[in-house]
C-alpha cells in the first residue's frame, strides 16, 4: 500500500462531533449523580450504583467516539496504491466576438445592451463542456482579449472587464473582426469544429462583414449570430457623463445619433457560413441554452490528452469498521449480572 489519498478531505470536519459527545457523556454523568442524590438517600444510591460497572460506561463512550473516527474517515474517501490513467477531453473552439462600439450602450435591453452581452456570456460559461473558447472585443478595430483557453476562470474575468473603452477607435467594422478570429485566433490547418458566436447590434461600416462571414465559412468556420436592440425603432445612445451622443451635419447642426438593430446583414452572415441568426431584440435570451443547443451538441474534436493518478478508494472498510464498533457499543451492557439468591 504506497501513499494514502483522501478524495474528499472535508469529511474530516465531522471530527468536531467527537467533543460534543464526550460533553454530552459528561453532562449526562452530572444530571445523573443530581438527580439520585435529590430523590434517593445514601443506602439506596449505594445499593443502585452495585449494579453499574463505571468502566463499561467509559468502555461504550470509547466505542461510540472510534465509530465516528472511522466513519468519518470513510466520508473523506481514503484511496491508496494510485495507478495512471489517461484522460481525453473532447470539445470545439468557440470565439465570442462582442460589439463594445457606443451603440452598445442603448438602453432598449436593460440596463443596456453591452452589459446584458457580458451577462448572457458570463453566465454561458458555468454550461461549457469542454471547448476552448476566446474572446474578441471590436467597435472600429478589434482586440484579442483572451485566447483560446480552457482557463473559464481567466476568460469570465476578461469577459467581464470589456468596455466601450476597450478598443481604441469608435465604429463598428463587424468583418474586420471576423477576420481577426480567422487571422489570430483559429488555426487554420483545422477545417471543422470551430465557431463564431457574434453579439451585436449589426451596424456596420462598411467593413464587408457578409463577405468576411463567407470567407470564414469557406474556411470551416460556423457563425451564430445574435442580435440585440430593437429593430423597428430607434434609440438614442446615453453618454456616461449624461446626455445623449450626438453628431453635426454638413450645415454644422447638431443631431442626435440613432441606432436600430441590423437583422439583414447578420442573417446573411449566419446563413452563407451554415450558422444561425437569433433575433433576440429587446427580448431575455438564455444563451446558455443556446450553446448547449447549437455548439455543445455538434462534432467535437480530440483537444487534449493527460494523464491522472486514479487512486483504489477504500471508504467502504471504514465504514464496515465503524458499524461493527456502533453495534458493539449497544451491546455492551454497563450493568452487572445480579447474583440469584
Amino acid at each position: 500500500m504506497s501513499g494514502i489519498h483522501f478524495s474528499f478531505v472535508q469529511g474530516f470536519f465531522f471530527l468536531w462531533t467527537i467533543p460534543l459527545v464526550i460533553g454530552f457523556f459528561v453532562y449526562e454523568q452530572i444530571q445523573r449523580k443530581k438527580a439520585l442524590d435529590a430523590f434517593a438517600d445514601a443506602a439506596i444510591i449505594q445499593k443502585i450504583n452495585s449494579f453499574i460497572i463505571p468502566a463499561r460506561r467509559r468502555q461504550k463512550l470509547y466505542l461510540f467516539s472510534l465509530a465516528v473516527i472511522f466513519m468519518t474517515i470513510g466520508l473523506a474517501r481514503p484511496g491508496w496504491n494510485p495507478k495512471p490513467q489517461q484522460i481525453q477531453s473532447y470539445g470545439r473552439d468557440v470565439v465570442f466576438i462582442v460589439d463594445v462600439s457606443k451603440s452598445m450602450l442603448a438602453a432598449d435591453l436593460a440596463p443596456n445592451r453591452l452589459e446584458r452581452a457580458k451577462l448572457a456570456i458570463i453566465d454561458t460559461v458555468d454550461r461549457l463542456q469542454g471547448d476552448r473558447v476566446a474572446l474578441i472585443a471590436f467597435a472600429g478595430t478589434s482586440v484579442v482579449k483572451c485566447p483560446l483557453t480552457l482557463d473559464y476562470g481567466f476568460f469570465r474575468y476578461m469577459v467581464d472587464t470589456i468596455s466601450v473603452n476597450s478598443v481604441s477607435r469608435g465604429g463598428t467594422l463587424i468583418g474586420d473582426a471576423v477576420r481577426k478570429a480567422m487571422d489570430d485566433v483559429f488555426q487554420d490547418k483545422e477545417k471543422r469544429f470551430k465557431d463564431i458566436i457574434l453579439i451585436t447590434d449589426g451596424e456596420d461600416h462598411d467593413s464587408f462583414p457578409v463577405q468576411a462571414a463567407e470567407d470564414a465559412g469557406n474556411r470551416g468556420v460556423r457563425i451564430i449570430t445574435i442580435g440585440l436592440g430593437d429593430e423597428n425603432e430607434a434609440q438614442r445612445i446615453p453618454l456616461e457623463g449624461g446626455g445623449f451622443l450626438t453628431t453635426k451635419n454638413e450645415n454644422g447642426q447638431e443631431l442626435e445619433v440613432l441606432t436600430k438593430l441590423d437583422a439583414d446583414t447578420l442573417t446573411q452572415m449566419a446563413n452563407v457560413t451554415g450558422g444561425r441568426y437569433l433575433p433576440v431584440g429587446t427580448n431575455n435570451f438564455d444563451l446558455g441554452s443556446i450553446y448547449i443547443k447549437l455548439v455543445a451538441s455538434a462534432e467535437k474534436k480530440e483537444m487534449e490528452s493527460r494523464t491522472i493518478k486514479r487512486y483504489e478508494e477504500q471508504f467502504q472498510v471504514f465504514l464496515i469498521i465503524a458499524l461493527l464498533l456502533l453495534v458493539a457499543e449497544t451491546m455492551l451492557n454497563e450493568r452487572a449480572k445480579r447474583s440469584a439468591t
